[in-house]
């Protein structure tokens, strides 16, 4: 199988660039990355920034506004979040959102979601944030209605936190089966549980090698669990590659990243992230998020470009 990529945009912020230009510029890098070669582009949801990028008074535009006009002005690549949080619409309404996103785009949405996780914002906007059970509970009763709306014509369901009653989800979904489940986060005891029952694709953080080796196994064990051949789910990670073609190039980019992602960043030549990407997916992995705070112009996005053709040239097929 060939190696998956994100194009994920987690920032708003672009030097020089007024605020009524904003999405100009996002349609810039998104077009820039499905011409790269890229399968998916994500914004985050979130109404504040969120540490790690940069202060929560920069720009965030609302998500799902944001990808349906994106979907106008794409036509290959895969849209969603990265990701959704569980608390902020009712999921009946998110699963609307999603179909008609996926309407939209003909056919490339996919539902990112996830716990939430930023109170400051849950408290900004007067949305309620229960204790990390609770979000976990609403997170998996979440998923299972947005399944039944992708799939059934008038499905019913109660739980503790949620109900629908034989609700109309038209039109419906262009997708057959409606579009993929994504599950970011790596909660050992619930989220893996939760990505193991319902979902398509998960998506991690980034992190060490062998700690998501670790994880893999942990999600490996809750697959067993619920009968569920792990190989059918893509298991995504976040890398903090910086791509430059020469050292003033790097150390301008990295100056330029939040202290957090600083201390993270690996600087490598395409050659060198082809091999760092090779060594995760001998690991078991098989999809890879770039960030437009790294890749933030054209001429970056098509570098990251040919990353992944060498990536993608120097794969052994299934």
């Amino acid at each position: 199988m060939a190696a998956f990529f994100g194009f994920h945009m987690p920032s708003f912020t672009f030097p020089g660039v007024p605020h009524n230009k904003l999405f100009d510029r996002v349609v810039e890098n998104a077009k820039a990355a499905e011409k790269a070669g890229f399968d998916l582009v994500t914004v985050m949801d979130h109404f504040y920034q969120i540490r790690g990028i940069g202060p929560e008074t920069e720009p965030m535009m609302e998500a799902y506004t944001t990808l349906a006009a994106v979907a106008t002005q794409t036509s290959r690549v895969k849209l969603g979040t990265l990701v959704t949080g569980v608390t902020y619409r009712n999921p009946a309404l998110l699963a609307k959102e999603v179909t008609t996103l996926d309407v939209i785009s003909r056919g490339r949405a996919i539902l990112g979601i996830g716990a939430a996780w930023n109170e400051d914002e849950h408290k900004g906007y007067g949305i309620e944030f229960p204790p990390i059970k609770e979000r976990m509970d609403r997170l998996d009763e979440a998923v299972t209605i947005a399944r039944l709306m992708f799939t059934e014509e008038r499905p019913s369901f109660a739980g503790k936190h949620y109900r629908i009653e034989r609700v109309l989800n038209v039109p419906r979904p262009i997708q057959p089966g409606g579009p993929k489940i994504l599950i970011g986060g790596g909660g050992e005891r619930r989220t893996l549980r939760i990505l193991a029952e319902h979902g398509d694709i998960g998506h991690w953080f980034g992190g060490n090698l062998e700690d998501l080796k670790r994880k893999k196994k942990v999600f490996e064990e809750h697959c067993a669990a619920v009968n569920r051949d792990p190989s059918e789910i893509l298991l995504t990670v976040g890398l903090p590659l910086v791509l430059a073609e020469n050292e003033k190039e790097a150390k301008a980019i990295v100056e330029g990243l939040h202290p957090e992602r600083r201390a993270m960043a690996m600087i490598v030549s395409v050659a060198q992230g082809a091999e760092v990407i090779g060594q995760y997916m001998e690991a078991g992995f098989g999809g890879f998020t770039l960030n437009n705070n790294i890749f933030s112009t054209r001429e970056s996005i098509a570098l990251a470009g040919e990353l992944i053709k060498a990536v993608r040239g120097s794969a052994v097929p299934a």
